[in-house]
């Protein structure tokens, strides 16, 4: 059997800057290292299951949680059920990205979220938006269906329930969320909408233009200057809920002054980075610390004795 200690999927649609970043640390450390490309993904998941090559870590940046069919999805199945550390692990990271599942477990822990409507999607075809409704939502609203990303299937400009079923048309789901729209103040003329990273406990703070998808890291004088020094203590509260170990987060602070989680895990974070594609790729120096930290948040668990 051939052994790796550290295997990670493709992330299809990024550079390969944080992979080699991840190669390094890897070769560093004295760790092997095996990327499952598309070409060997097949293959891989065979020898895998006949027990010809195993993994200590995998570190799962591509698959398709809404998918079991997917090859991707299966793999990191089969990995985790042969005893593979996984980050992060099939079931915890499907509970984190399914939006629906996880909002009242954060209103439970006393999250601030957008008010939400939670549609089923056999109801999609035939539901009724009370006056109740209307008045929770506003007008407008914004619809985003329960296992997507991308944006794909998100309504931003919704204001019936004709554009919740356009956005199951779009993007089928097992369920929709139809939330209050929530509008970032300025701080210095930029929108106060924030994405931060979590990696093994460290976190990138990063502006976010939620109107031009742009990143712009945030640097500590400003998050002292400006009144932001909440974000790190909801994203690890975040982390804490989700037993998630690598994801991003959103959030917004808005004119009244409160910090509200908007899109509330983002798994597999993409890691295009912004020398690649300045219009919408993350600060090189946020990949470069994120492959970082998870590099070394492997060894630590490859060193952990059982």
């Amino acid at each position: 059997m051939r052994i790796y200690d550290l295997v990670m999927t493709h992330q299809l649609d990024a550079d390969d800057f944080f992979i080699h970043r991840v190669q390094q640390h890897c070769a560093e450390r004295g760790l092997n290292f095996f990327l499952i490309d598309p070409e060997w993904v097949e293959a891989f998941y065979e020898k895998l299951r006949q027990g010809k090559v195993w993994a200590k870590v995998l570190i799962n940046m591509h698959s398709e949680h809404h998918r079991p069919d997917d090859i991707y999805h299966r793999l990191v199945r089969l990995a985790f059920d042969q005893k593979t550390r996984v980050i992060d692990p099939p079931d915890i990271a499907r509970e984190a990205f399914d939006k629906a599942a996880l909002h009242p477990r954060l209103l439970a822990a006393g999250f601030r979220l957008p008010n939400t409507v939670i549609v089923p999607g056999g109801e999609a075809e035939g539901f009724i938006l009370t006056d109740a409704d209307r008045a929770k939502l506003g007008a407008p609203f914004v619809v985003k269906p329960s296992m997507g990303y991308g944006k794909r299937g998100v309504i931003l400009e919704a204001t019936s329930v004709e554009d919740l079923q356009r956005s199951q048309r779009e993007w089928p789901d097992a369920r929709y969320l139809l939330q209050e729209r929530i509008v970032p103040r300025l701080l210095d003329g930029k929108p106060a909408y924030f994405r931060v990273f979590f990696a093994f406990g460290t976190l990138w703070f990063t502006w976010w233009n939620c109107f031009t998808d742009q990143y712009r890291r945030l640097l500590p004088e400003e998050i002292k200057a400006c009144g932001l020094e909440a974000l790190s203590e909801i994203v690890c509260r975040l982390a804490s809920v989700t037993r998630m170990n690598f994801f991003s987060t959103e959030i917004a602070l808005t004119e009244e002054g409160e910090f509200v989680l908007i899109d509330y895990v983002n798994d597999q974070c993409h890691m295009l980075t912004q020398s690649a594609n300045p219009a919408i790729g993350v600060p090189d120096e946020i990949v470069a610390g994120i492959a970082r930290c998870l590099v070394q948040g492997a060894q630590q668990w490859i060193h952990q004795k059982p």
